[in-house]
């Protein structure tokens, strides 16, 4: 199976380094290291790694939440915010940011092994779901049979173009009987 490999973008170098340290002793790859959010970004862009631990402080024009919101939108790679800072506006952000765990400073092996495995699963639980999200859409779509899909009080709240074409009405007319 191959090892994960994971970005840390961290903007003081000798905690960086324990990270390093530590991913590497719990068997991960450390793809890089930066301590920018644009560079974050370039390095996700030209080595696609597996995850991506985030301060959110940073060096730079861009702080972590920024650089995290890019990765996510563009990449769709996990984030793992690291964080000496808890409030609840960062928190909040954060959680904006689609991140995929959040670690307070100063942790434990156990923990960043911990949250790092629940992220990786997570985001490939994510991805499996869009795909059948993505597989359903087109069959419904794409299907000859007319298919309506109704709430439990009756209420319709989609129908495909076989739908439509039977009844004469568009998807919007449909609904809103």
């Amino acid at each position: 199976m191959p090892k994960e490999r994971i970005l840390i973008v961290e903007d003081e170098s000798i905690v960086a380094l324990d990270i390093a340290n530590s991913l590497e002793s719990l068997g991960y790859i450390v793809a890089g290291q930066t301590d920018r959010g644009e560079t974050a970004i370039q390095i996700v862009e030209e080595l696609q790694p597996d995850l991506v631990l985030m301060d959110i402080r940073l060096k730079g024009q861009m702080n972590g939440i920024q650089a995290a919101e890019h990765i996510y939108i563009h990449f769709d790679i996990p984030i793992v915010f690291l964080s000496a800072h808890s409030d609840t506006l960062t928190l909040q952000s954060a959680m904006l940011a689609q991140a995929y765990g959040f670690i307070r400073k100063p942790f434990e092996a156990r923990e960043l092994k911990s949250t790092i495995a629940m992220a990786l699963y997570k985001h490939t639980m994510t991805r499996k779901l869009r795909e059948s999200e993505e597989r359903y859409r087109l069959l419904h779509d794409s299907a000859l049979d007319g298919i309506m899909l109704t709430a439990p009080d009756g209420r319709i709240f989609s129908a495909n173009a076989a739908a439509c074409h039977m009844l004469g009405r568009t998807e919007a007319e449909i609904i809103q009987v």
